[in-house]
Protein backbone atom coordinates (compact mmCIF):
# COMPACT_ATOMS: atom_id res chain seq x y z
CA UNK A 1 0.00 0.00 0.00
CA UNK A 2 1.36 2.86 -1.29
CA UNK A 3 -0.61 5.68 1.26
CA UNK A 4 0.69 6.89 4.20
CA UNK A 5 -1.98 7.84 6.66
CA UNK A 6 -1.21 10.07 9.76
CA UNK A 7 -3.59 11.50 12.32
CA UNK A 8 -2.13 13.88 14.57
CA UNK A 9 -2.82 13.11 18.45
CA UNK A 10 -3.21 16.27 19.33
CA UNK A 11 -7.01 16.41 18.86
CA UNK A 12 -6.80 20.60 18.40
CA UNK A 13 -4.51 20.04 15.87
CA UNK A 14 -5.48 17.25 13.91
CA UNK A 15 -7.28 16.65 10.81
CA UNK A 16 -9.39 13.76 9.75
CA UNK A 17 -8.50 11.03 7.56
CA UNK A 18 -8.33 11.63 4.08
CA UNK A 19 -10.99 11.77 1.43
CA UNK A 20 -8.40 9.23 -0.13
CA UNK A 21 -9.11 6.82 2.56
CA UNK A 22 -12.54 5.91 1.48
CA UNK A 23 -12.00 5.95 -2.38
CA UNK A 24 -9.24 3.77 -1.95
CA UNK A 25 -9.49 0.89 -3.83
CA UNK A 26 -5.83 -0.25 -2.21
CA UNK A 27 -6.72 1.04 1.17
CA UNK A 28 -9.81 -1.18 1.07
CA UNK A 29 -7.85 -4.14 0.71
CA UNK A 30 -5.10 -3.41 2.71
CA UNK A 31 -7.51 -2.96 5.66
CA UNK A 32 -8.34 -6.66 5.33
CA UNK A 33 -4.50 -7.86 6.40
CA UNK A 34 -3.63 -4.84 8.22
CA UNK A 35 -6.58 -4.14 10.50
CA UNK A 36 -9.55 -6.61 10.25
CA UNK A 37 -7.08 -9.87 10.31
CA UNK A 38 -5.51 -8.40 13.67
CA UNK A 39 -7.92 -7.31 15.48
CA UNK A 40 -10.83 -9.43 16.96
CA UNK A 41 -15.13 -10.33 15.55
CA UNK A 42 -17.70 -10.78 17.04
CA UNK A 43 -19.15 -14.62 16.21
CA UNK A 44 -22.49 -14.84 18.03
CA UNK A 45 -23.00 -16.49 21.25
CA UNK A 46 -22.74 -19.95 23.29
CA UNK A 47 -26.06 -21.23 22.31
CA UNK A 48 -24.97 -21.37 18.61
CA UNK A 49 -23.47 -24.59 20.28
CA UNK A 50 -25.84 -25.51 22.97
CA UNK A 51 -25.32 -29.15 23.49
CA UNK A 52 -22.26 -31.39 23.56
CA UNK A 53 -20.45 -32.54 20.67
CA UNK A 54 -22.15 -29.86 18.92
CA UNK A 55 -20.80 -28.10 15.70
CA UNK A 56 -21.55 -24.67 14.24
CA UNK A 57 -20.13 -23.89 10.75
CA UNK A 58 -19.75 -19.92 9.37
CA UNK A 59 -18.45 -17.73 7.18
CA UNK A 60 -16.93 -14.32 8.97
CA UNK A 61 -17.91 -11.11 7.32
CA UNK A 62 -18.75 -12.98 4.01
CA UNK A 63 -17.40 -10.77 0.83
CA UNK A 64 -14.93 -9.25 2.44
CA UNK A 65 -12.60 -11.47 4.82
CA UNK A 66 -14.75 -14.84 3.81
CA UNK A 67 -13.08 -16.64 6.15
CA UNK A 68 -14.50 -20.37 6.83
CA UNK A 69 -14.82 -20.92 10.80
CA UNK A 70 -16.42 -23.50 12.65
CA UNK A 71 -17.70 -23.45 16.06
CA UNK A 72 -17.56 -26.65 18.36
CA UNK A 73 -18.48 -27.76 21.80
CA UNK A 74 -16.68 -31.30 22.64
CA UNK A 75 -18.15 -33.65 24.70
CA UNK A 76 -16.35 -32.23 28.14
CA UNK A 77 -18.41 -28.66 27.48
CA UNK A 78 -15.16 -26.69 25.99
CA UNK A 79 -15.90 -24.47 23.30
CA UNK A 80 -12.94 -23.78 20.34
CA UNK A 81 -13.08 -21.82 17.44
CA UNK A 82 -11.52 -23.34 13.98
CA UNK A 83 -10.74 -22.55 10.70
CA UNK A 84 -13.36 -25.10 8.67
CA UNK A 85 -10.52 -25.46 6.32
CA UNK A 86 -9.49 -29.13 5.36
CA UNK A 87 -5.46 -29.30 6.06
CA UNK A 88 -5.06 -31.90 3.11
CA UNK A 89 -6.47 -29.57 -0.15
CA UNK A 90 -8.77 -26.80 1.60
CA UNK A 91 -11.78 -28.40 1.37
CA UNK A 92 -14.57 -27.03 3.85
CA UNK A 93 -15.03 -29.54 6.11
CA UNK A 94 -18.32 -29.34 8.38
CA UNK A 95 -21.26 -27.78 6.13
CA UNK A 96 -24.06 -27.63 8.66
CA UNK A 97 -24.63 -27.14 11.81
CA UNK A 98 -25.43 -30.28 14.04
CA UNK A 99 -24.30 -32.74 16.49
CA UNK A 100 -21.24 -34.61 15.10
CA UNK A 101 -18.34 -36.67 17.78
CA UNK A 102 -15.71 -36.06 14.90
CA UNK A 103 -14.45 -33.58 12.19
CA UNK A 104 -14.57 -35.60 8.74
CA UNK A 105 -13.64 -34.06 5.53
CA UNK A 106 -15.79 -35.59 3.14
CA UNK A 107 -13.41 -34.95 0.23
CA UNK A 108 -11.12 -37.54 1.01
CA UNK A 109 -11.79 -38.41 4.34
CA UNK A 110 -9.52 -37.21 6.96
CA UNK A 111 -10.47 -37.28 10.31
CA UNK A 112 -10.05 -34.35 13.21
CA UNK A 113 -11.51 -34.39 17.05
CA UNK A 114 -13.79 -31.59 18.26
CA UNK A 115 -10.49 -29.21 19.08
CA UNK A 116 -9.22 -29.53 15.48
CA UNK A 117 -6.33 -32.13 16.14
CA UNK A 118 -5.83 -34.48 13.09
CA UNK A 119 -6.85 -38.03 13.42
CA UNK A 120 -6.56 -39.87 10.75
CA UNK A 121 -6.00 -39.82 6.88
CA UNK A 122 -6.69 -43.04 4.30
CA UNK A 123 -4.04 -43.94 2.46
CA UNK A 124 -1.21 -41.86 3.89
CA UNK A 125 0.98 -44.04 5.92
CA UNK A 126 3.99 -44.32 3.44
CA UNK A 127 4.17 -40.43 4.03
CA UNK A 128 7.19 -39.16 5.79
CA UNK A 129 7.46 -36.83 8.92
CA UNK A 130 3.38 -36.94 8.79
CA UNK A 131 1.43 -35.92 10.80
CA UNK A 132 2.89 -32.28 11.81
CA UNK A 133 1.29 -29.38 13.68
CA UNK A 134 0.21 -27.94 10.77
CA UNK A 135 -1.93 -30.77 9.88
CA UNK A 136 -4.35 -30.10 12.63
CA UNK A 137 -7.16 -27.05 12.00
CA UNK A 138 -6.01 -23.86 13.17
CA UNK A 139 -7.26 -22.75 16.32
CA UNK A 140 -8.32 -19.19 16.48
CA UNK A 141 -8.45 -17.71 20.27
CA UNK A 142 -11.38 -17.37 22.08
CA UNK A 143 -12.44 -14.74 24.72
CA UNK A 144 -16.09 -14.55 26.29
CA UNK A 145 -18.07 -11.22 27.73
CA UNK A 146 -21.71 -13.25 29.42
CA UNK A 147 -22.36 -15.83 27.09
CA UNK A 148 -20.71 -13.70 23.80
CA UNK A 149 -18.24 -14.72 21.73
CA UNK A 150 -15.71 -12.98 19.91
CA UNK A 151 -12.70 -14.83 17.95
CA UNK A 152 -9.35 -13.26 17.45
CA UNK A 153 -8.03 -14.01 13.48
CA UNK A 154 -4.45 -12.94 14.06
CA UNK A 155 -4.80 -9.83 16.63
CA UNK A 156 -2.07 -7.58 17.63
CA UNK A 157 -3.94 -7.30 21.10
CA UNK A 158 -5.69 -9.12 23.95
CA UNK A 159 -9.43 -8.91 23.85
CA UNK A 160 -9.96 -9.79 27.40
CA UNK A 161 -8.99 -5.70 28.04
CA UNK A 162 -11.81 -4.77 26.00
CA UNK A 163 -14.18 -6.84 28.55
CA UNK A 164 -12.39 -5.77 31.21
CA UNK A 165 -12.86 -2.51 30.34
CA UNK A 166 -16.82 -2.72 29.62
CA UNK A 167 -17.57 -4.37 32.48
CA UNK A 168 -16.13 -1.56 34.78
CA UNK A 169 -19.75 -0.03 34.34
CA UNK A 170 -21.81 -2.95 32.57
CA UNK A 171 -20.02 -5.58 34.37
CA UNK A 172 -23.29 -5.38 36.69
CA UNK A 173 -25.73 -6.31 34.26
CA UNK A 174 -26.53 -9.87 34.19
CA UNK A 175 -25.33 -10.56 30.90
CA UNK A 176 -26.04 -14.32 30.49
CA UNK A 177 -29.64 -14.20 31.19
CA UNK A 178 -30.18 -12.16 28.12
CA UNK A 179 -31.85 -13.76 25.38
CA UNK A 180 -31.64 -13.32 21.76
CA UNK A 181 -34.70 -12.11 19.96
CA UNK A 182 -34.27 -12.90 16.45
CA UNK A 183 -37.69 -10.81 15.49
CA UNK A 184 -36.15 -7.53 16.58
CA UNK A 185 -32.50 -8.40 14.56
CA UNK A 186 -32.13 -7.08 11.56
CA UNK A 187 -29.88 -6.26 8.31
CA UNK A 188 -29.50 -3.14 6.71
CA UNK A 189 -27.59 -2.40 3.73
CA UNK A 190 -26.16 0.93 3.63
CA UNK A 191 -24.70 2.36 0.48
CA UNK A 192 -21.32 4.11 1.75
CA UNK A 193 -18.06 2.80 2.92
CA UNK A 194 -17.62 0.78 6.31
CA UNK A 195 -15.92 3.51 8.00
CA UNK A 196 -18.23 6.47 7.25
CA UNK A 197 -20.88 4.35 9.08
CA UNK A 198 -18.51 4.54 12.38
CA UNK A 199 -18.05 7.75 12.21
CA UNK A 200 -21.40 8.73 12.28
CA UNK A 201 -21.88 6.19 15.16
CA UNK A 202 -18.58 7.82 17.15
CA UNK A 203 -20.33 11.28 18.03
CA UNK A 204 -23.02 12.43 19.66
CA UNK A 205 -22.30 15.92 17.95
CA UNK A 206 -24.55 15.14 15.06
CA UNK A 207 -27.92 13.95 17.59
CA UNK A 208 -29.59 17.27 17.52
CA UNK A 209 -29.53 18.18 13.64
CA UNK A 210 -30.32 14.41 12.93
CA UNK A 211 -32.31 12.32 15.41
CA UNK A 212 -35.08 14.82 17.08
CA UNK A 213 -36.76 12.36 18.95
CA UNK A 214 -33.60 11.17 20.41
CA UNK A 215 -32.51 14.54 21.28
CA UNK A 216 -35.84 14.99 23.10
CA UNK A 217 -34.86 12.02 25.80
CA UNK A 218 -30.91 12.59 25.95
CA UNK A 219 -29.01 15.20 27.88
CA UNK A 220 -27.09 16.45 24.32
CA UNK A 221 -25.17 18.88 26.99
CA UNK A 222 -24.33 15.44 29.31
CA UNK A 223 -23.26 13.97 26.50
CA UNK A 224 -20.12 11.89 27.35
CA UNK A 225 -17.11 10.09 25.24
CA UNK A 226 -14.01 8.12 27.00
CA UNK A 227 -11.94 6.76 24.55
CA UNK A 228 -9.23 3.89 25.68
CA UNK A 229 -6.76 1.68 24.12
CA UNK A 230 -9.16 -0.41 22.12
CA UNK A 231 -12.42 0.72 22.57
CA UNK A 232 -14.68 3.51 23.47
CA UNK A 233 -17.75 4.38 25.29
CA UNK A 234 -20.44 7.59 24.58
CA UNK A 235 -22.73 7.91 27.70
CA UNK A 236 -25.95 8.99 27.60
CA UNK A 237 -27.54 10.77 30.17
CA UNK A 238 -31.51 11.39 30.25
CA UNK A 239 -33.19 14.73 32.89
CA UNK A 240 -36.48 11.85 33.33
CA UNK A 241 -35.80 9.53 35.82
CA UNK A 242 -37.59 6.82 33.87
CA UNK A 243 -36.18 4.53 31.42
CA UNK A 244 -32.63 4.25 33.06
CA UNK A 245 -30.36 1.69 34.54
CA UNK A 246 -30.80 0.81 38.10
CA UNK A 247 -27.32 1.10 39.40
CA UNK A 248 -26.08 -0.59 42.23
CA UNK A 249 -24.71 1.65 45.00
CA UNK A 250 -20.42 0.98 43.95
CA UNK A 251 -21.17 1.91 40.43
CA UNK A 252 -19.00 4.49 39.00
CA UNK A 253 -22.06 6.44 37.91
CA UNK A 254 -24.11 5.97 40.84
CA UNK A 255 -26.75 8.76 41.45
CA UNK A 256 -26.91 9.67 38.15
CA UNK A 257 -29.63 9.17 35.01
CA UNK A 258 -27.94 6.83 32.60
CA UNK A 259 -30.60 6.19 29.78
CA UNK A 260 -27.69 3.95 27.57
CA UNK A 261 -23.73 2.92 27.53
CA UNK A 262 -22.87 2.93 23.80
CA UNK A 263 -19.49 1.03 23.50
CA UNK A 264 -17.58 0.97 20.04
CA UNK A 265 -14.62 -1.64 19.54
CA UNK A 266 -11.71 -1.52 17.26
CA UNK A 267 -12.51 -1.95 13.84
CA UNK A 268 -16.53 -2.35 13.12
CA UNK A 269 -18.62 -3.65 16.41
CA UNK A 270 -21.09 -1.41 18.40
CA UNK A 271 -22.64 -2.87 21.88
CA UNK A 272 -25.29 -0.80 22.51
CA UNK A 273 -26.86 -1.47 26.21
CA UNK A 274 -30.42 -0.09 27.34
CA UNK A 275 -32.40 -0.73 30.07
CA UNK A 276 -34.14 -3.35 28.13
CA UNK A 277 -30.88 -5.36 27.29
CA UNK A 278 -28.24 -5.31 24.59
CA UNK A 279 -27.93 -4.23 20.96
CA UNK A 280 -25.11 -5.22 19.10
CA UNK A 281 -24.47 -3.88 15.64
CA UNK A 282 -22.02 -5.16 13.54
CA UNK A 283 -20.49 -2.99 10.48
CA UNK A 284 -19.30 -5.42 7.54
CA UNK A 285 -17.74 -4.14 4.72
CA UNK A 286 -19.35 -5.48 1.73
CA UNK A 287 -17.44 -3.33 -1.18
CA UNK A 288 -15.33 0.23 -1.26
CA UNK A 289 -19.44 2.03 -1.34
CA UNK A 290 -20.96 -0.47 0.51
CA UNK A 291 -22.00 -1.73 3.62
CA UNK A 292 -23.91 -4.15 5.61
CA UNK A 293 -24.73 -3.63 9.02
CA UNK A 294 -26.30 -6.66 11.36
CA UNK A 295 -28.44 -5.54 14.38
CA UNK A 296 -28.64 -8.20 16.74
CA UNK A 297 -30.95 -8.03 19.97
CA UNK A 298 -30.56 -9.70 23.33
CA UNK A 299 -33.53 -8.59 25.71
CA UNK A 300 -33.63 -8.76 29.45
CA UNK A 301 -36.23 -6.62 30.15
CA UNK A 302 -39.16 -7.01 27.40
CA UNK A 303 -40.92 -4.37 29.37
CA UNK A 304 -38.95 -1.91 28.69
CA UNK A 305 -38.36 -2.55 25.07
CA UNK A 306 -39.63 0.58 22.86
CA UNK A 307 -39.20 3.32 26.03
CA UNK A 308 -36.33 5.35 26.35
CA UNK A 309 -33.23 5.66 24.25
CA UNK A 310 -33.22 1.83 23.07
CA UNK A 311 -36.77 2.96 21.43
CA UNK A 312 -37.32 3.23 17.91
CA UNK A 313 -33.77 2.12 16.84
CA UNK A 314 -34.75 1.78 13.39
CA UNK A 315 -36.34 4.76 12.59
CA UNK A 316 -32.99 6.72 14.07
CA UNK A 317 -30.69 3.63 12.16
CA UNK A 318 -32.76 5.06 8.78
CA UNK A 319 -31.83 8.62 9.80
CA UNK A 320 -28.61 7.81 10.11
CA UNK A 321 -28.16 5.66 6.81
CA UNK A 322 -29.89 9.03 5.04
CA UNK A 323 -26.74 11.34 6.19
CA UNK A 324 -23.81 8.84 5.85
CA UNK A 325 -25.06 7.73 2.04
CA UNK A 326 -25.06 11.94 1.71
CA UNK A 327 -21.64 11.99 3.10
CA UNK A 328 -20.59 9.22 1.32
CA UNK A 329 -21.10 10.96 -1.91
CA UNK A 330 -19.53 14.16 -0.47
CA UNK A 331 -16.45 12.66 0.16
CA UNK A 332 -16.15 11.43 -3.66
CA UNK A 333 -15.90 14.84 -4.63
CA UNK A 334 -12.55 16.40 -6.37
CA UNK A 335 -12.50 19.20 -3.75
CA UNK A 336 -13.46 17.97 -0.83
CA UNK A 337 -9.22 16.60 1.13
CA UNK A 338 -10.38 16.35 5.12
CA UNK A 339 -12.02 18.09 7.93
CA UNK A 340 -11.03 18.69 11.48
CA UNK A 341 -12.59 17.15 14.28
CA UNK A 342 -14.30 19.24 17.30
CA UNK A 343 -12.31 18.51 20.51
CA UNK A 344 -15.52 18.58 23.05
CA UNK A 345 -17.67 16.38 20.15
CA UNK A 346 -15.91 14.53 17.80
CA UNK A 347 -13.42 12.40 20.64
CA UNK A 348 -14.25 8.83 19.53
CA UNK A 349 -13.65 9.53 15.78
CA UNK A 350 -10.21 11.05 16.28
CA UNK A 351 -9.99 7.81 18.36
CA UNK A 352 -11.18 5.58 15.53
CA UNK A 353 -8.99 7.81 13.11
CA UNK A 354 -5.79 7.56 14.93
CA UNK A 355 -6.19 3.39 15.33
CA UNK A 356 -6.41 3.26 11.83
CA UNK A 357 -3.96 5.35 10.44
CA UNK A 358 -1.35 3.50 13.33
CA UNK A 359 -2.39 -0.05 11.75
CA UNK A 360 -2.30 0.85 8.24
CA UNK A 361 1.26 2.71 8.64
CA UNK A 362 2.79 -0.41 11.18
Amino acid sequence: MSENFYINTDITKAKTLPALFYKSEATFEALKELVFLKSWQFIGDENLVRLPQSVYPFVLLDSFLTEPMLLTRNENEHINCLSNVCTHRGNVVVLHPGKSKKLTCMYHGRRFNLKGEFEHMPEFNEVKDFPKPCDNLHQFPLRKLGPLLFAGLNPSFDFQQVIDKMNERIGFLPIDEFILDNSISKDYLVHANWALYCDNYLEGFHIPFVHKDLNSILDYGSYKTETYDYCNLQIGYTDEATEVFDLPKNHIDYGKNVSAYYYWVFPNMMFNFYPWGLSVNVVKPLDINRTKVSFISYVYDPSKLNKGAGSALEKVEREDEFVVEHVQKGVRSSFYKAGRFSPTREQGVHHFHTLLSKFLNA
